[in-house]
């Protein structure tokens, strides 16, 4: 099982959307931008999204994307589910299998209790949660290219000269 750059995209769409208030409807660019994530991408899955009851959609002006219910409320495997389907580590743990083995077979049993812990860590982490833990890559990767410019102490008046102090403990460190 893997899961694919749309179960990511769809996850780190709806972390930046719970990070809002409830109730709050947000243009999806805001979004994209946010996770540097591609918009016709997020868009398509965002309608999976609101099939499944996740997310609620307003059009108009004053339009986006919100969440349908708490962000503490909606499960990581609710999500990863309604975006890449039923989560099955091998054919033969799938609802509809038509596996020779089924019922007497070590690598189904050990494939089906993998399974089910991969279920309960994604049943038991709350979109909340991922989104109390996440820093938003759009504004991460806007953070790098800011730092790279180089700034002269000169033309900007809040940089304040610094003193070396040398270090007493570690001496190859003032090198």
């Amino acid at each position: 099982m893997q899961i694919t750059k749309a179960g990511e995209y769809g996850v780190l769409g709806l972390i930046a959307l719970a990070r809002r208030p409830v109730g709050e409807v947000v243009m999806i660019d805001l979004l994209c931008e946010e996770e540097a994530i591609p918009k016709s991408f997020l868009g398509k899955i965002f309608q999976s999204l609101a099939k499944a009851g996740i997310v609620r959609s307003a059009r108009g002006s004053g339009g986006g994307f919100g969440l349908s219910r708490p962000a503490a409320e909606i499960t990581t495997l609710e999500i990863i589910e309604a975006i890449e389907g039923p989560i099955a580590l091998q054919r033969c743990l799938e609802t509809d299998a038509d596996c020779e083995h089924i019922g007497g077979c070590a690598l189904c049993t050990l494939l089906s209790e993998a399974q089910d812990r991969i279920k309960e860590v994604f049943s038991g982490t709350s979109l909340a949660d991922l989104a109390s833990r996440h820093l938003p890559n759009g504004l991460v990767q806007q953070a790098r290219e800011r730092s790279r410019i180089p700034l002269k102490a000169a033309e900007d008046p809040s940089l304040v000269p610094v003193e070396l102090v040398p270090d007493p403990v570690f001496p190859e460190a003032n090198d």
